[in-house]
């Protein structure tokens, strides 16, 4: 039996971690499904008039975010950069939860959803976007006659 310790046992699990998120890789993505490191997190919700998408991403300039519609996908993508000397240099680091880089998100938007009417706006490190509905998807009432 081979024992792990210090810095090795660390690498060997990212190692291990790193197999197991690419055996899942490439799999269909949808509003029901998402990877658990997939930045930014988001939730989804419903209206009778629009589908309300809040994706958690503090500390980001809004300028340099991206939001678009293309073929039935919302994409969010952008860049989170981390700041510089974090840790002293020379320390060996063991654990980064913070992820640093360009990032891109795209969410299956239901056939309902409207490419045409769609808002963001980021309001305390949450970008916030609704996308307006179909009028002939939304509930009416039919007059019995």
């Amino acid at each position: 039996m081979k024992l792990f310790t210090g810095a090795n046992l660390f690498t060997e699990l990212e190692r291990l971690q790193r197999q197991l998120l690419s055996v899942f890789d490439g799999l269909p993505s949808s509003l029901r499904s998402g990877r658990l490191d997939a930045f930014p997190q988001i939730n989804i919700g419903s209206t009778d008039d629009t589908i309300e998408v809040v994706a958690f991403a503090p500390g980001l300039d809004p300028a340099k975010l991206e939001v678009s519609v293309d073929k039935g996908l919302l994409v969010i993508a952008g860049q989170r950069v981390t700041h510089d000397g974090a840790l002293p240099e020379g320390t060996r680091e063991y654990a980064q939860e913070r992820f640093s880089g360009t990032f891109r998100r795209a969410i299956e938007l239901p056939q309902h959803a409207d490419p045409d009417k769609v808002q963001a706006r980021y309001i305390d490190g949450c970008l916030l976007i609704s996308v307006g509905k179909r009028e002939a998807s939304k509930p009416r009432a039919i007059t019995v006659q």
